[in-house]
């Protein structure tokens, strides 16, 4: 005879969280894609997935952190247990290339490029409808 569970059927969904963290400005790019890929092998490894990693690139801190004026920043769209994220907040503190991380729960994902990547994209934009510069105009005490 089979046995019928009187449990419902639906899934759980894991909490949904965004992740970003700031490398230390001396590190070369493959570096801080090592250090993405490594948080998403912590989240694989503990049960949840990593939706989308964006990198943000090298930007400058509002003032300095362990001597750094500069990060790479990056930040990960994450599907996972509570768990999974405090191992990721756990090895985070134990690396000396990350200076700062943040973690936070959302109700949901952001669909497609996220402010920072779309805030880019605007100033590429407005660079390219400003056209080419006036030409260069040397001081009249430099012409001879």
């Amino acid at each position: 005879m089979g046995y019928v569970s009187d449990r419902p059927t639906w899934k759980i969904n894991m909490p949904l969280y965004e992740h970003v963290f700031l490398a230390r400005q001396d590190l070369a790019q493959a570096q801080v894609d090592a250090l993405a890929e490594n948080a998403t092998n912590i989240i694989k490894e503990n049960g949840g997935k990593v939706v989308k990693t964006e990198t943000w690139g090298l930007r400058s801190l509002a003032y300095r952190i362990a001597k750094n004026r500069k990060a790479h920043y990056v930040a990960l769209d994450v599907d996972a247990p509570a768990a999974a994220i405090a191992e990721l907040e756990r090895q985070s503190n134990i690396n000396e290339d990350i200076i700062r991380f943040l973690t936070l729960r959302v109700d949901e994902h952001e669909q497609g490029p996220s402010a920072m990547m779309r805030r880019g994209e605007k100033d590429r934009e407005r660079r390219s409808d400003r056209g080419e510069r006036p030409d260069f105009r040397p001081r009249e005490e430099e012409v001879e």
